[in-house]
């Protein structure tokens, strides 16, 4: 090789050329149509009233702990809003799922009436999500006549513990000689008992999809413990952060309980 004159590239073949042009083709663009099909995913209303519904159960707790009356009356009908909206938009509240949505909207009013004034209006509030349970009886209505070795350990269960704090917080009630209230607290304790156990039924019910049955009986069972807070919070002794548990467990059991639902018939 002479000097000052220029090393001679080896010559790339046209087939080699094609060969990588298509590997970066494959490289490049395939995670792109991925990250975009996600995001499309996203974009779509049934995550986006999802994601609002976690976030103003979110607002409306840290309202609680802040004492901010304004943020908690705009965040807590919101989060059953967008729960109503989400079951809405996917299942169009056809078959089981318009019970569901009856629930939502009743338990949407028992949220306005405990907000608005707790004490005044307790009874209206509880009668309102009394009615929610029923709708969702309703909806779980297929799984009450099933009867097997699980449903009785589940029925004795729930029947063990709620007849406990049924009696305890009736008990509570007569001391402070609240006797309007023994008769429908004993009614809703009895009817959420029955709530429960139709959702706890689906773990058992081969119709149910595993992840579906697991949500709504979690679902179910929060709903339960955040009553329980609440009542013994009111009626019983007086509990440190009491509300900001309470619709902790509430608003997460009514999130699991409609995933569930989705989950089911979506």
């Amino acid at each position: 090789m002479c000097e000052g004159t220029a090393p001679r590239r080896p010559k790339q073949s046209h087939a080699q050329l094609l060969v990588i042009v298509r590997l970066l083709r494959g490289v490049y663009t395939e995670p792109v149509e991925v990250l975009a099909m996600t995001v499309r995913k996203w974009e779509e209303p049934v995550y986006l009233w999802l994601i609002l519904s976690v976030l103003f159960a979110a607002l409306e707790v840290v309202a609680v702990l802040k004492n901010r009356r304004k943020l908690e009356y705009a965040a807590k009908p919101a989060v059953m809003v967008c729960l109503f909206l989400w079951l809405y938009s996917i299942t169009g509240l056809r078959g089981s799922t318009l019970w569901f949505g009856v629930g939502i909207l009743f338990s949407l009013a028992g949220d306005v009436f405990l907000m608005i004034a707790l004490d005044r209006l307790f009874l209206f509030g509880l009668i309102a999500f009394l009615f929610a349970h029923l709708a969702y009886i309703t909806g779980f209505r297929e799984q009450l006549p099933i009867v097997n070795p699980w449903s009785f350990v589940v029925l004795l269960f729930i029947v063990i513990n709620v007849s406990r704090l049924i009696r305890r917080i009736i008990g509570a009630l007569r001391l402070k000689s609240q006797h309007k209230l023994v008769v429908p607290v004993a009614v809703y304790g009895i009817v959420i008992s029955f709530m429960l156990y139709a959702a706890m039924s689906t773990l058992y019910d081969p119709a149910w999809n595993a992840n579906a049955a697991l949500l709504v009986s979690t679902g179910a069972f929060l709903f339960c413990v955040s009553d329980v807070i609440l009542a013994w919070n009111k009626f019983v002794r007086p509990m440190r952060n009491g509300r900001a548990f309470n619709l902790t467990a509430y608003f997460l059991g009514q999130i699991a309980l409609i995933a569930g639902v989705i989950s089911q018939f979506g």
